[in-house]
């Protein structure tokens, strides 16, 4: 794979070359998607040009070709979170489906009347929910942990939390507000215990951090593909194959099992337990083409950039006066996200200011309203970034944040 120049490796994004109400595009929402590099999207024209097959069971060349790409981008992001068996990982929908298939097809099993769910007051609603619902199911309740005045767990809390009741522990890596990293190796510590599953939401930390399930010591990891450079409606849950193994299937349907009769049928292995259907595969390759886009670059060379860019945001928004940013102002500690409210102007107000100058950022309760009300609010606005901004990017946003401010 042939890459721009350090750091001009936003070249390889074509949405950045488009204007916005005439202005140049300024992207700093990627904590909702992320865009697109042209290998990515080169990647899923061709499987749709060429190997444009049903990879399940084929035998004519275009269908081994599609399950052999599929089964190599299982492979790939295998590799990329650590995981020492392809077939612990299963293909999703996203960070949603992954969660919802643990709640599911784990917690349905496991969980009973009188147990507990741990998860943090700071997680996103596609943490909190499946929760919830397994709870009702079963008549188990939700315990949550609180978050310090940084943004950043309280462990004693979460130790408190966590009893002989415990069956799942659930926790962000990175919160999808406040861009803060959580101890996350020390909270799975602090979790794992007989009979309770530590299930980590890395839909943040995936993309950013070398996030590593052998050394974080969770059970489940669940990320998406569309924050970390690839298509949408895909993503990855990585399992222990021994807990994927004794688990029931999340759907039914073809692929999931095989030698199916009338009365009888045998799943299929690991992760492949829980792709009933036809698989997602130009979505797969798309997520593998991200990864390698990722790869080539180099995790130090990104956290490098980002870092250099985060430590500007901080400086910039720090000088504004009028602007509180919401988390703590520590570079070290955070990837590019940061949610902010401003004085005498709503989340909604701004977004619609920026944007008028090309700028997008998002703003409500950004699926964290809990969270968002331990700061006092029920509204922030969020800029967040990625490999691809630069600090001329964040001055431009800093300086169009001050003429919204005194409008």
């Amino acid at each position: 794979m042939t890459l721009p120049p350090s750091p001009d490796w936003r070249s390889a994004f074509p949405s950045l070359g488009q204007r916005v109400n005439g202005h140049p595009l300024v992207y700093l929402d990627t904590a909702a998607t992320a865009l697109r590099p042209t290998p990515v999207i080169d990647a899923l024209v061709r499987f749709y040009r060429g190997d444009n097959a049903n990879p399940s069971a084929g035998l004519h060349t275009l269908a081994r070709r599609a399950h052999a790409e599929m089964e190599g981008a299982r492979a790939i992001v295998a590799r990329f979170i650590g995981a020492r068996d392809p077939l612990e990982v299963s293909f999703t929908r996203g960070t949603t489906e992954g969660l919802n298939l643990v709640a599911t097809a784990w917690g349905d099993a496991n969980v009973r009347e009188g147990d507990e769910i741990v998860i943090g007051m700071a997680e996103h609603a596609s943490n909190m929910l499946p929760w919830r619902y397994l709870a009702r199911r079963t008549g188990a309740r939700v315990v949550t942990f609180g978050v310090a005045d940084d943004g950043l767990p309280l462990l004693d809390d979460l130790t408190r939390k966590v009893t002989a009741r415990t069956r799942v522990v659930a926790f962000s890596h990175v919160s999808n507000v406040l861009g803060m990293i959580n101890p996350a190796r020390e909270m799975c510590a602090i979790a794992r215990g007989p009979g309770r599953i530590v299930v980590i939401d890395g839909a943040q930390s995936v993309p950013h951090l070398a996030d590593d399930v052998g050394d974080l010591g969770c059970d489940f990891l669940a990320f998406s593909s569309h924050k970390m450079l690839g298509p949408m409606g895909v993503g990855a849950l990585w399992g222990r194959r021994e807990l994927l193994e004794s688990m029931a299937p999340y759907q039914a349907g073809s692929n999931m099992a095989h030698d199916v009769d009338l009365t009888t049928e045998v799943l299929s292995e690991g992760g492949l337990k829980y792709s009933a259907g036809t698989p997602n595969a130009a979505g797969a390759i798309g997520l593998a083409a991200a990864i390698v886009f990722l790869e080539a670059i180099g995790r130090p060379a990104i956290a490098t950039h980002e870092q250099a860019v985060t430590r500007h945001m901080l400086q910039r928004l720090g000088g504004l006066p009028g602007v509180r940013l919401l988390g703590a102002p520590d570079a070290s500690r955070r990837i590019p996200v940061f949610a902010f409210v401003a004085e005498g102007r709503t989340p909604t107000d701004l977004v619609r200011a920026l944007d008028a100058e090309g700028i997008a950022i998002r703003a409500g309760d950004l699926a964290s309203l809990p969270l968002l009300q331990r700061y006092g609010v029920r509204a922030a606005a969020r800029a967040s970034c990625y490999l691809y901004t630069t600090t001329d990017d964040v001055d431009r946003f800093a300086d169009a944040l001050t003429r919204a401010m005194r409008a």
